[in-house]
C-alpha cells in the first residue's frame, strides 16, 4: 500500500467547525464490510446495530486546555506552546510544540500568567518540538485549566471558545492527559449510553491519551517507514473482564474510535483475548491488517492520508472505505473531528 492511494479532495465547506447539537443528532453512514452496502442514518440509530451481550469500548481520556500563549524572556516575542505530554512529573518536564519555532532555542525561557509561570527550553526534539522544564511545583494542571485554550485542530480555522471546553470533550471523559478528543466519542450522549445499557450492551472504559500522532501527518510514500509517536494507554482488569466475556460469548466488540482500536490491538494475548495492560504504544495500523479484538468500528471521516484514515482503511478495506468517503463528500457529510460518524460493521 502506498500513501498516495489514500488521498481525496475535500471541499472546505464540509469541514465541521462546530459539533452537532444534540451530539447524537449527527449523521451516521453505515458501511457493511461484507456486502459493501452503505446506509445513511442518524447517530442515535446506532442502538439498532447492537445486540444484547455486545460490548462497546470507549476511551475515557480527558482533553486538557493544552494551548498556552506566553512571551519569550527579554524580547517579549509572543510564543505559542502546545503541551503534548508530561514526561517526568517530579521534574516538571514536558514534551511540547512551539510556534514560531525559529525564535525558541535551548536555554530560552517563556513566561505565562503575568510571569508567575515559566518554562525553560532544555532540548530540541523535532523542528517544532521541544523538551521544557516548568518552574511550577504544585498541581500544574490547575494552572493550565485556568490559562490554557483547548487545542482545536488547525483545520477548524477558528479560535477556541469557552464552549469548546465542554464540546471538545466526550460526556464520559474522566482521566486528564489528552491533547485531542476521541472524535468518535463526541457523538454519544449519556441518554444514548443508557439506552445501550438497557438493551443489554456492556460498556468498557479504557484510556489512551491522544498525543502528537494526531498532529503528525504521514509523509512517506512507503507506509512501512512511518513511525507513530508513543501514546500512554491503560486497560484495567475490569475492562478486560467485560471485553473478554463478550469475545468468549462470540458477541461483537465495538471500538469507539481509532484510539480504542489501537489500545486493544496493542494488548492481545496469543489466545485471542485482551490482556490487562498499561504503558506506551506506537502501534501504526494500516492495510493490510487483521484485527484480533475489534469487530465493529465507530469513527469519523478523517483527513486524507492521515493515520486515522489508514486505520479505517485497514478495517473496512481500502476500496470500500474510499467508496464511503466519496459518497460522504458528494452528500456533504460533515468531516473531521466535529463532523459526522462512520459505523463499519
Amino acid at each position: 500500500m502506498k500513501l498516495s492511494e489514500f488521498n481525496y479532495a475535500i471541499p472546505k465547506k464540509i469541514i465541521a467547525k462546530y459539533p452537532a447539537d444534540p451530539r447524537d443528532s449527527s449523521q451516521m453512514m453505515v458501511l457493511n464490510r461484507a456486502t459493501g452496502d452503505i446506509e445513511d442514518k442518524t447517530f442515535s440509530n446506532i442502538v439498532d446495530y447492537f445486540q444484547k451481550g455486545d460490548c462497546l469500548v470507549l476511551n475515557d481520556t480527558r482533553v486538557f486546555p493544552a494551548r498556552l500563549f506566553g512571551k519569550k524572556e527579554k524580547t517579549n516575542a509572543k510564543i505559542e506552546v502546545l503541551l503534548l505530554r508530561e514526561l517526568k512529573a517530579e521534574d516538571r518536564i514536558w514534551d511540547v510544540i512551539v510556534d514560531p519555532a525559529r525564535k525558541v532555542r535551548i536555554g530560552n525561557k517563556i513566561y505565562f500568567d503575568d510571569n508567575k509561570l515559566y518554562c525553560e527550553i532544555i532540548d530540541n526534539t523535532t523542528s517544532r518540538g521541544r523538551t521544557v522544564r516548568f518552574n511550577h511545583t504544585g498541581d500544574i494542571y490547575k494552572v493550565i485549566e485556568r490559562i490554557g485554550q483547548m487545542p482545536l485542530p488547525e483545520y477548524i480555522k477558528r479560535e477556541p471558545t469557552e464552549l469548546d471546553k465542554e464540546t471538545y470533550q466526550t460526556v464520559f471523559a474522566d482521566k486528564v492527559g489528552s491533547v485531542a478528543v476521541p472524535s468518535a466519542g463526541i457523538h454519544f450522549t449519556k441518554e444514548l449510553i443508557k439506552k445501550l445499557e438497557d438493551k443489554g450492551v456492556t460498556i468498557a472504559k479504557i484510556t489512551l491519551h491522544i498525543g502528537y500522532s494526531v498532529f503528525d501527518p504521514v509523509d512517506v510514500e512507503d507506509l512501512t517507514k512511518h513511525k507513530m509517536h508513543s501514546e500512554y494507554f491503560e486497560i484495567t482488569k475490569e475492562a478486560v473482564e467485560i471485553i473478554n466475556k463478550a469475545l468468549k460469548s462470540k458477541k461483537q466488540v465495538f471500538a469507539g474510535g481509532s484510539s480504542v482500536a489501537r489500545a486493544l490491538e496493542s494488548s492481545v494475548l496469543t489466545s485471542g483475548a485482551v490482556k490487562i495492560n498499561r504503558g506506551w504504544t506506537d502501534k501504526f495500523i494500516y492495510p493490510p491488517y487483521e484485527f484480533k479484538i475489534v469487530s465493529r468500528l465507530i469513527t469519523n471521516f478523517h483527513p486524507p492520508k492521515s493515520p486515522l484514515m489508514l486505520l479505517s482503511a485497514a478495517f473496512a478495506g481500502k476500496e470500500e472505505l474510499m467508496k464511503a468517503y466519496r459518497k460522504g463528500v458528494k452528500q456533504e457529510y460533515r468531516f473531521y473531528t466535529y463532523g459526522d460518524a462512520l459505523l463499519m460493521i
